[in-house]
């Protein structure tokens, strides 16, 4: 018999790959969050970008500061110069002068699942950077990670590996039989404020199998239970995103019963175009047939957007022209670009809006804040035509 030029791989050798791999992950926190291994947000904003942040003049929160109403500005303790102002004092001065943009307690809270069956479309990306634009503008936001590889909880600080328990942290305790009836055990608060998190970690896949178990006895249970656990939890928020697996799954089918608005990423060629032409013909059969033991679910909105969109590549300009086309009320008229500087950030396990320093005085990372404040406004825009209390405002400002 003809000896194989490659040798076998063996369960001991898969085993030390991922130990190494690990061991890199380890490292890289170390580096990226040391000394405590707590990540930690350094954002500072001058009074006169607190004072567009929180609507109100300069004046207002000097006086506002001088007759106590608000603590004094921290200053350097060696220059005696004003250091700025966190995004937790930013939101102080919202809640004392009443520009808080929560939504009333009539608005039905925002579940908002950036979805697509395929991998590598930027859903974690939109996902992180979503939440922080929405945190900055003041709004009580909650992630919710879904997917078992667990991108989102990284980029937030925790090592899915160390830092979660999949039987205390996750959501796979509330998806098994008998398990808690809220997901307040499962929520935690963030390095961000504004920001809870509900994390995942690897453990999170076992609930694929025990979902599929339960289908045929328990279908109504099973795949409304996600939907029934924000119930116990959404009159804390106003958005609560989801990030679910790249897979059309019994999670991923939960998620869409939970979600009251998608959000659909789908990079601009030809075969992520025809992953999303799959996963929108996938998504409507199998809510359709759902429906009729479930009861149909509809949704505020559905929209595309493109991502890893790179307008020096003439395929991807051709290709987002034919999306207009095809779907010319369906798509978002901002894009997510590719940019080396989410990639960067992604690196350090961070994002572009956690940039301080000289980076974010650079020509690239002002281009990439341009196009994901534009997808942040545009998506700020959509959630609050759902909240009637925000009607009058969006006619003053002109958007209705």
């Amino acid at each position: 018999m003809t000896e194989p030029l490659l040798p076998p791989v063996s369960l001991d050798e898969l085993d030390q790959l991922a130990a190494r791999a690990s061991t890199v992950m380890s490292r890289l926190r170390e580096r990226v969050y040391a000394p405590q291994s707590q990540k930690t947000l350094d954002l500072r904003f001058n009074v006169r970008t607190a004072a567009d942040m929180v609507g109100r003049s300069e004046k207002l929160i000097r006086d506002a500061e001088a007759d106590g109403r608000l603590p004094p500005s921290a200053k350097d303790e060696e220059t005696g110069r004003r250091i700025g102002y966190t995004l937790a004092e930013v939101n102080r001065m919202r809640a004392v002068f009443g520009t808080e943009p929560h939504r009333s307690t009539d608005d039905p809270a925002m579940v908002l699942a950036v979805q697509n069956f395929k991998g590598g479309v930027g859903k974690s990306t939109l996902v992180v950077h979503l939440a922080q634009f929405l945190a900055l503008r003041g709004y009580r936001v909650c992630v919710i990670d879904c997917d078992s590889q667990a991108s989102t909880s990284s980029i937030f600080g925790l090592n899915p590996d160390v830092d979660v328990n999949e039987d205390e942290d996750t959501l796979y305790p509330f998806f098994r039989h008998g398990g808690p009836t809220s997901l307040h055990y499962a929520l935690r608060a963030t390095y961000w404020p504004g920001i809870a998190l509900i994390p995942a970690n690897l453990g999170l896949y076992d609930a694929e199998y025990e979902f599929a178990a339960r289908m045929v006895r328990e279908q109504a249970f099973v795949l409304d239970r996600l939907r029934d656990g924000i119930d116990t939890i959404k009159d804390q928020f106003d958005v609560i995103l989801l990030d679910p697996p790249p897979a059309l799954g019994m999670i991923s089918l939960s998620v869409l019963r939970a979600a009251n608005a998608l959000l659909i990423p789908a990079p601009p060629n030809n075969i992520d175009f025809g992953s999303t032409a799959h996963f929108l013909k996938m998504m409507e059969a199998t809510l359709s047939e759902i429906a009729q033991s479930g009861g149909a679910r509809s949704y505020a909105f559905v929209k595309i957007i493109a991502t890893k969109m790179n307008d020096q590549k003439s395929a991807h300009v051709a290709i987002k022209r034919m999306m207009d086309a095809v779907f010319p009320l369906d798509m978002m008229k901002s894009v997510l670009k590719d940019s080396a500087e989410i990639d960067n950030s992604t690196a350090n396990l961070a994002t572009v809006y956690e940039l301080t320093g000289p980076q974010v005085r650079t020509e690239t990372h002002k281009r990439c804040r341009v196009y994901l404040d534009a997808v942040g406004r545009e998506v700020d825009t959509l959630i609050r035509m759902t909240w009637p209390s925000h009607h009058a405002a969006l006619r003053k400002e002109g958007v209705i």
